[in-house]
């Protein structure tokens, strides 16, 4: 297959493909697209950036299009599982785009989201759900889901998701629909956790496989500095001042994601961040803020490593090294995408050496190594900019929580029942007010008192004091 005309797709199909401009497929797709509308198992590996979400999602829209009005159990057709939330969503835009006018309808089920929104899209008639493990494993002991009428199943990054220990949920998921569905499973590697998964999983599949998969693309170019813990934000910055384009930029640590985003911030980089304890609302403000242009840099931890489908990214930066060589790929895969050039630069101390040749004799690559001369008028300016916001920042918080401590102005209430006995109500009138020696005056409250409210009795009466500013009020209720 050359050209996607060449396939026999709906005309709805057509035109969104059409009006979206793919015309001509990737590898990946060219070769695991006319299997796949022929209803067999696919696996496909491939590099990340290369196709592969289009590659299943014009198969299942037009697998479902074609059975649409048959019978079947329950309206769930095709569930299509994905390790990240973000991922998760990326896909369903696919699946948007590709599907408008088709009638199919989606859902997304992930955590970290409302649930009953999500039950609701269920409801309404979605075919397809596109899906986190944990949240739909946790919908189907619930009882909230039926999949006993899936015919397709996709595993979107396999291998990322027994990364991240959901091979018991994918088992349940997978035994909760009927054996004889097709599926489609699309990874970057494939590893021994893998196969065992594709043999238990895939009947009879047709194997594709684009490119190297130990190593990351070759029009990525792979530069390594070696510098010193405490200088790496002032390479970043050098790198950000010399180079154009956006910046994806990796740390370790949720922790150390916080505050090199803020210190960019601090000396006048528009960044942002992305990382697992931040709530999905962030999360999503976050990328589309990266990928409107609104942020240059995109500070994330590995979780979004798989997660972040974003076109156009020039550069990557490992500000830390990642803990085994594979991630090392799907880190650099978020550059050159789309046939583009892209830089993935690491940076690494004296002490790290011995990692760099781990990961170069594991992906059987070589990086360039580059020096970095150190500006000291830049370094004095960075360290002045930050020291000076983390002052303000430190007064701001303080008086915040000065604010916070502050008194409140509150209300003390006294009951008086005035000649209320054995005989009944006193005809005595009740007294509002003392003299200096604490006996009653008997007089009627000044004109500061403003009537708010009464009692049953005739003579229960409420008055709150206006009182001094700032000071304190009193309801007198008799």
């Amino acid at each position: 297959m050359k050209e996607f005309s060449e396939l026999n797709l709906s005309s709805a199909i057509r035109s969104n493909l059409a009006k979206h401009g793919f015309v001509t497929p990737t590898p990946v797709q060219a070769q695991a697209i006319p299997p796949a509308l022929e209803g067999k198992d696919v696996v496909a590996t491939a590099q990340t950036g290369t196709g592969k979400t289009l590659g299943f999602a014009l198969p299942v829209l037009q697998r479902l299009v074609e059975s649409q009005g048959k019978p079947g159990t329950g309206n769930i057709r095709a569930v299509v599982l994905s390790p990240t939330r973000e991922l998760a969503i990326q896909i369903n835009e696919t699946f948007m785009k590709i599907g408008g006018n088709t009638g199919v309808r989606t859902a997304v089920v992930v955590g970290g989201m409302d649930e009953s929104r999500q039950l609701r899209a269920i409801r309404a008639g979605a075919q397809i759900v596109i899906a986190t493990p944990g949240r739909l494993v946790d919908f189907l002991q619930r009882r909230l889901v039926d999949l006993r009428g899936v015919n397709i199943a996709v595993l979107d990054e396999a291998d990322r998701m027994l990364d991240m220990g959901f091979l018991p949920s994918l088992k349940q998921i997978l035994s909760a629909m009927p054996e004889g569905r097709q599926t489609l499973l699309f990874s970057a590697t494939i590893e021994k956790s893998v196969s065992h998964l594709v043999e238990s999983s895939v009947r009879n599949p047709v194997r594709i496989a684009i490119g190297a998969i130990t190593k990351p693309a070759e029009h990525v170019d792979l530069h390594v500095y070696e510098i010193e813990q405490g200088h790496k934000l002032d390479l970043l910055q050098q790198l950000l001042r010399n180079q154009d384009g956006s910046f994806l930029v990796f740390s370790r640590t949720k922790h150390g994601a916080d505050r090199l985003a803020r210190n960019l911030e601090r000396t006048g980089v528009n960044a942002t961040r992305i990382h697992g304890d931040r709530t999905q609302g962030q999360r999503n403000a976050a990328l589309a803020g990266f990928k409107e242009g609104k942020f240059r840099v995109l500070v994330a931890t590995d979780v979004a490593a798989r997660g972040i489908h974003v076109d156009g990214i020039a550069h990557v930066v490992n500000f830390d090294l990642p803990q085994v060589p594979e991630d090392f790929i799907h880190r650099a895969g978020r550059t050159g995408r789309a046939g583009l050039r892209g830089i993935a630069s690491t940076f690494s101390t004296r002490a790290e050496r011995s990692e760099i040749r781990r990961i170069e004799r594991a992906l059987n690559v070589k990086m360039q190594q580059l020096p970095f001369t150190a500006n000291a008028a830049s370094m004095a300016a960075n360290a002045k900019m930050i020291a000076e916001a983390e002052i303000r920042e430190a007064v701001e918080e303080q008086q915040q929580s000065a604010r916070a401590a502050a008194p409140t102005s509150h209300v003390v209430r006294k009951s008086f029942v005035a000649g209320v006995g054995a005989k009944g109500p006193s005809s005595k009138k009740p007294s509002f007010g003392r003299s200096a020696s604490g006996k009653s005056t008997g007089s009627k409250p000044a004109n500061k008192h403003k009537k708010v409210g009464g009692g049953s009795a005739p003579w229960r009466k409420e008055w709150r004091s206006a009182g001094p500013a700032g000071g304190r009020r009193e309801a007198v209720t008799v």
